[in-house]
C-alpha cells in the first residue's frame, strides 16, 4: 500500500527532518510548519521509524478536508476509507488539535470523529459494538485554519524515546533535539566532540549513535509493528538491515563532562544501554577546569538556564565564565543552546549565527561560534 507519510517536527527543526528523509531515499518530501510530508509504503514506515533521528513521530495520512461545522466534520470523517486501516477488534483512540479554527472544542472534535468512524466500520463489519481489545491505531484529527488533516500514528511513544534513558536528570534535553543540534552544527564523526555540561549524556550518546551508524529506534518498539496488515517480515528485515549497518570499529573522540557525579553515573549507564559506551569518555569536571589537547573540535552543550537556575545572577555568572574559559580555544567551534535572552551579552561575544528552536515548550536559541578552520590537509579536515 502507498501512503503519504507525515513526520512531525518541533518548530525550527523541520528542514533538518526533511533532509534526513531525503538522505534515507524517500520521495516527494515537502517541508511545512511543524511537519514534513513524504511518500512511503509499509517498508518505508518501518524505515522512517527506525532511522529518522530528529522527527517526533511518524504518521500516515488518511485524508484532508475543510470543515467549519461539526456536521461537515462528521460527514468528511465518515467518508474516509477506515476499513483499509482499522480491523474489527482494533483499539482506535481519537486525539484532536485545533489552531485558529472555527471548531476548537477538542472533546467535541474527538467524540464526533469517533462516532463517524464507528458508524462507517459498524456498517461494514456488521457489528454494533467494538471491543477494542487488539492492536492500537491512534487517530489524530488536526485543525489548522479550518483545514483538517486526519492521520494515524505509526510510532506510539514519541521517537525521542530511544530506549536508552534508564534514568534522567533535571530538565533533560530531548533525544530528537540533541540529534538535531548535531545535524544543525554539521558535526562529523571524525571531529573531536566535547559536551562540558553533559548531564545524563544525551548529546554525546546521540553523537555516538551517528558515529556508529546505529538506527535510533533499534532498541524500542512501535505501534505499527503490531498492525496485522503490515507483514511481520517487513519489520524483521528492516531491523536486520539496521543491525548489519552498524559500524563496530570507530576511531572517534567523544567526551562528556559534568560537575554532578550522579549525572555522570547516569550518563555512563545510558551509554551502555545505547551500546556506545566504548567510544564516549565521561568525567566529573567543572567547566572552569575545561581543557583539551585536541587542536580542533566541536563543543556542543546545553548549559543550565532559566528553568534550572533560579537566580538570574547565577545564570549570567556561569555564561560569563563559559565565555572566558572557551575564549582561548579559537580553533574550536562552540554550539550552545539556551533559553536565556541575553546570552550573548553574558557570554561576552556575539555568535556567528543563531537559530530559534524549541526544547519541549521552551523557546531556546542555538548560538553558533565558528572556530578557525584547520589547514586543508585532506578531504575530511577540509569539511570541518
Amino acid at each position: 500500500m502507498k501512503f503519504r507519510g507525515i513526520a512531525s517536527a518541533v518548530f525550527g527543526m523541520e528542514a533538518i527532518v526533511g533532509q534526513e528523509l531525503k538522505d534515507l531515499g524517500f520521495d516527494n518530501v515537502v517541508v511545512e510548519n511543524g511537519r514534513v510530508l513524504f511518500d512511503a509504503d509499509e517498508a518505508g514506515i518501518a524505515k522512517a521509524n527506525l532511522w529518522v533521528r530528529t522527527a517526533e513521530r511518524i504518521y500516515i495520512m488518511v485524508g484532508t478536508f475543510k470543515a467549519t461545522t461539526f456536521e461537515q466534520l462528521f460527514d468528511q470523517i465518515y467518508k474516509l476509507p477506515w476499513e483499509l486501516y482499522i480491523p474489527k477488534e482494533a483499539t482506535f483512540p481519537v486525539n484532536a488539535k485545533s489552531v485558529k479554527s472555527k471548531l476548537f472544542s477538542l472533546s467535541d472534535i474527538q467524540s464526533i470523529s469517533k462516532r463517524a468512524i464507528v458508524k462507517r466500520l459498524s456498517g461494514l463489519y456488521k457489528v454494533e459494538w467494538f471491543k477494542e481489545e487488539a492492536e492500537t491505531y491512534s487517530i489524530h484529527v488536526n485543525f489548522l485554519k479550518d483545514e483538517v488533516t486526519v492521520s494515524i500514528d505509526t510510532s506510539g511513544s514519541g521517537l525521542h524515546k530511544r530506549g536508552y534513558r534508564a534514568k534522567g536528570n533535571e530538565a533533560p534535553l530531548k533525544e530528537t533535539l540533541a540529534a538535531g543540534l548535531l545535524l544543525v552544527s554539521k558535526w562529523r564523526p571524525f571531529i573531536p566532540l566535547i559536551d562540558p555540561f553533559c548531564g545524563s549524556g544525551t548529546i554525546a550518546i546521540e553523537a555516538a549513535l551517528i558515529a556508529k551508524n546505529i538506527a535510533p529506534g533499534l532498541n524500542r518498539s512501535f505501534d505499527a509493528e503490531k498492525w496485522r496488515w503490515i507483514d511481520a517480515s517487513i519489520w524483521k528485515n528492516a531491523r536486520k538491515e539496521a543491525y548489519q549497518a552498524i559500524k563496530q570499529d570507530v576511531d572517534i573522540k567523544i567526551e562528556g563532562y559534568d560537575i554532578d557525579r550522579r549525572a555522570i553515573a547516569i550518563a555512563r549507564e545510558n551509554a551502555e544501554l545505547a551500546g556506545v559506551e566504548d567510544i564516549i569518555h565521561f568525567q566529573v569536571r567543572d567547566v572552569r577546569d575545561f581543557s583539551t589537547k585536541n587542536q580542533y573540535g566541536y563543543l556542543i552543550c546545553n548549559p543550565p538556564y532559566g528553568e534550572r537556575l533560579e537566580d538570574e545572577a547565577a545564570v549570567k555568572s556561569l555564561y560569563a565564565l563559559m565565555g572566558k574559559v572557551f575564549k582561548e580555544y579559537t580553533t574550536w567551534s562552540k554550539y550552545i543552546i539556551t533559553s536565556y535572552d541575553y546570552f550573548e551579552d553574558a557570554y561576552g561575544s556575539k555568535s556567528t549565527k543563531n537559530r530559534k528552536l524549541y526544547n519541549g515548550r521552551i523557546k531556546t536559541y542555538f548560538y553558533m561560534y565558528f572556530g578557525e578552520k584547520p589547514p586543508r590537509r585532506n578531504k575530511e579536515v577540509s569539511e570541518m
